[in-house]
C-alpha cells in the first residue's frame, strides 16, 4: 500500500508538470548565473554567491561545485535538526542546479581549462554575449532571471537550499526571526565579496571597480527578491488572514511569540451550525505568510483560513500613517 501511494501521483498530468516547472525554474536560475552574475564578479547573496567569491580564489573548482559543498552540508544538518520536513523537491532542485550550472559553463566557454577558470566574458559564446561596458544592464538582466526560475521553483512548494536553510536554523538557536537570518546570511555573503573581490583580499589585486560591483550586486539581490516576490504573489504586499480553529491556545503563542506580532479577536457565529466562536483578524508581511499557512496546518489541520490582499498596512509593525501633504506611491 505504501509503494502504491508513494507511485500513484506519478500517474497524473499535475505530477508531472510541477516537476518539469522545478526543473525549468532550476535551469533558469542556473543560466541567469553562468551568463549574466559570475562572469562579472556579482555577489548576489546565497550559497552561489559564496562560490562566486571563493572561486576568484580558488578558480580551479567552479562555482556550482562551491554550491554542492556548502548545500549538502546544509541539508543534512536541516533534516537532523527538523527531522527531515525537507521534501524530494528541494532535495533534488538543490542537486541539479549546481550540477546543471558546471554542465553550462563548460557549454558556453571554449574547451579550455583557463577559460572555464578565468570565467571571461569576452570568452562567453565566443564574445558574443560580453556585456562588460554596460554593467547595469547586465546585473538587472541577470536578476530578473534569477528571480524568474526562483520564483519558479517557489511556486512548486520546493527552494533550492541555502540561505533558506540557514535562515530556519538562525531562527532556531539563535531566537532571530527567518526573514532577518536571511539578511544576515546574504550580508555576509556580500561583505564576503566586498572584501575578497574589492579589496583583493586573498587575490592579491584588487578589481579595479570593486565597490561598484558590491553596488551591482544590492542592486541584483533586490531585483531578484522583487521579481520571486512578483510571481507568487503578483503586486500584492501584505497578506490578511482570517483564522477560525478551536486551537486557539497554540495559535496565539505562535503569533505573539514566534510571530513577533498580535492579531484580534473578531467575534464570530457559523450560519449552519449557529455556534459562537472567535475568529483570529491578522496580518503579516508576504514573507511570513507560508510560515504561518504551514503552522496553522501543524496546529490545526481543520482550522478554516482566508488569505487575502492588504495592500496598505498602517500601524504598529507595519508603515506609519501618511502625512497630509505626503506623496503616494499610487
Amino acid at each position: 500500500m505504501n509503494t502504491k501511494a508513494l507511485l500513484e501521483p506519478m500517474g497524473s498530468w499535475a505530477w508531472w508538470r510541477s516537476w518539469f516547472l522545478i526543473f525549468l525554474g532550476c535551469s533558469i536560475m542556473g543560466a541567469g548565473f553562468v551568463l549574466f552574475i559570475n562572469p562579472y564578479k556579482f555577489v548576489p547573496g546565497g550559497v552561489y554567491g559564496m562560490g562566486i567569491v571563493l572561486h576568484n580564489i580558488f578558480p580551479s573548482v567552479q562555482v556550482g561545485t562551491f554550491g554542492y559543498m556548502f548545500d549538502i552540508p546544509l541539508m543534512l544538518t536541516a533534516m537532523l535538526v527538523f527531522g527531515g520536513q525537507f521534501g524530494t523537491r528541494t532535495v533534488l532542485a538543490a542537486l541539479y542546479t549546481p550540477g546543471f550550472m558546471n554542465l553550462l559553463t563548460r557549454l558556453v566557454y571554449p574547451d579550455d581549462p583557463q577559460a572555464i577558470e578565468s570565467l571571461d566574458p569576452s570568452l562567453l559564446l565566443g564574445g558574443r554575449l560580453d556585456l562588460s561596458h554596460d554593467l547595469l544592464l547586465t546585473c538587472i538582466i541577470g536578476a530578473v532571471v534569477v528571480g524568474l526560475g526562483q520564483g519558479i521553483v517557489v511556486r512548486q512548494q520546493a527552494t533550492t537550499g541555502g540561505t533558506d536553510i540557514v535562515g530556519m536554523l538562525l531562527q532556531k538557536f539563535a531566537g532571530i526571526k527567518f526573514s532577518t537570518g536571511i539578511l544576515l546570511a546574504d550580508g555576509f555573503v556580500v561583505l564576503s565579496g566586498l572584501v575578497v573581490i574589492g579589496f583583493g583580499l586573498g587575490l592579491g589585486e584588487a578589481a579595479s571597480n570593486g565597490w561598484m560591483l558590491t553596488l551591482y550586486s544590492l542592486i541584483t539581490i533586490y531585483i531578484s527578491s522583487r521579481v520571486v516576490a512578483y510571481l507568487l504573489d503578483g503586486a500584492s504586499y501584505d497578506k490578511l488572514l482570517f483564522i477560525i480553529s478551536q486551537q486557539h491556545a497554540e495559535l496565539k503563542r505562535f503569533i505573539i511569540e514566534d510571530l513577533d506580532r498580535s492579531a484580534t479577536y473578531i467575534h464570530s457565529r457559523g450560519m449552519y451550525t449557529d455556534q459562537s466562536r472567535d475568529m483570529i483578524f491578522l496580518v503579516v508581511s508576504r514573507k511570513e505568510v507560508h510560515l504561518v499557512q504551514h503552522k496553522i496546518k501543524e496546529i490545526d489541520p481543520k482550522a478554516f483560513v482566508v488569505v487575502t490582499d492588504a495592500y496598505d498596512t498602517y500601524g504598529e509593525g507595519f508603515k506609519p500613517f501618511p502625512e497630509k501633504d505626503e506623496i503616494q506611491a499610487q
